[in-house]
């Protein structure tokens, strides 16, 4: 365990030796969001009974954060190391493949949990909210954490430069995000664009979480946990199998 237990912490510094940019500045973001729609939207929008808009988008943008910056951690990193060349240290130490999968992974959620806390604990101070089941807050939170880190870990292996990196996160990763319920429900959609939005993934993640928050949702939780849960299980198979392979990792 050694090994991993290097590597896990290497990735953890990176992070955090530059915490005002990577957890102070997303925790800011989602500030600003909270500010200016629920100042705009606030009694004026009601998504579920007695729920206030700025209430209902608090936990949305929460997941948003920690989806964002799972993804953002993971790919950066294996990218960063491999443009640089140094991607070599970390393939010569007998790590095993799940070890260095898990490494990335964990530090990844690690940031992604912080920011995500960071978010709920700075907006609390604005708006009241309730917490009905605190499990479901948990579940969907590391669930959705690890699913975007694995993500990231795949996309940083495939991309050769940063700006393939950035092309994935801007034209699939946030729009999937902000396509996904974060600042409404889909039960105020047509029903096509309801259907369509339950084949985003993205949607079963910030619907469970939220469920924590008030128990109401558009998909029952159960659902919500198997589909991403499931998706989490294909993606982990798919990295280990890739890195085990040493594809792009490798030259």
């Amino acid at each position: 365990m050694r090994g991993f237990l290097t590597l896990f912490y290497k990735e953890i510094l990176r992070f955090w030796k530059v915490g005002f940019q990577t957890v102070a500045a997303p925790i800011l973001t989602a500030m600003l969001y909270l500010l200016i729609f629920s100042h705009v939207l606030e009694g004026r929008v009601q998504v579920y009974p007695g729920v206030g808009y700025g209430a209902f988008l608090i936990p949305g943008l929460a997941m948003m954060s920690v989806l964002q910056n799972a993804f953002a951690n993971s790919s950066s990193s294996i990218a960063q190391s491999k443009i640089t060349g140094n991607i070599v240290f970390i393939l010569l130490p007998p790590l095993s493949h799940l070890e260095f999968y898990l490494a990335y992974v964990l530090a990844a959620c690690v940031r992604a949990l912080a920011v995500g806390m960071g978010v709920l604990i700075v907006t609390s101070l604005f708006v009241s909210l309730p917490v009905e089941q605190p499990v479901w807050i948990v579940v969907f939170a590391v669930l959705g954490a690890a699913m975007l880190a694995t993500l990231g870990l795949l996309a940083g292996i495939w991309a050769d430069k940063f700006d393939q990196i950035a092309a994935f996160q801007n034209f699939i990763i946030i729009p999937l995000t902000f396509l996904s319920g974060v600042f409404y429900s889909i039960r105020s959609l047509p029903e096509f664009w309801q259907g369509a939005s339950k084949l985003n993934p993205f949607f079963y993640m910030i619907d469970g979480f939220r469920f924590g928050f008030f128990g109401i949702s558009d998909v029952s939780p159960y659902s919500s946990a198997a589909i991403v849960g499931g998706s989490l299980l294909a993606l982990s198979f798919a990295a280990v199998l890739i890195i085990s392979r040493g594809y792009k990792l490798r030259a």
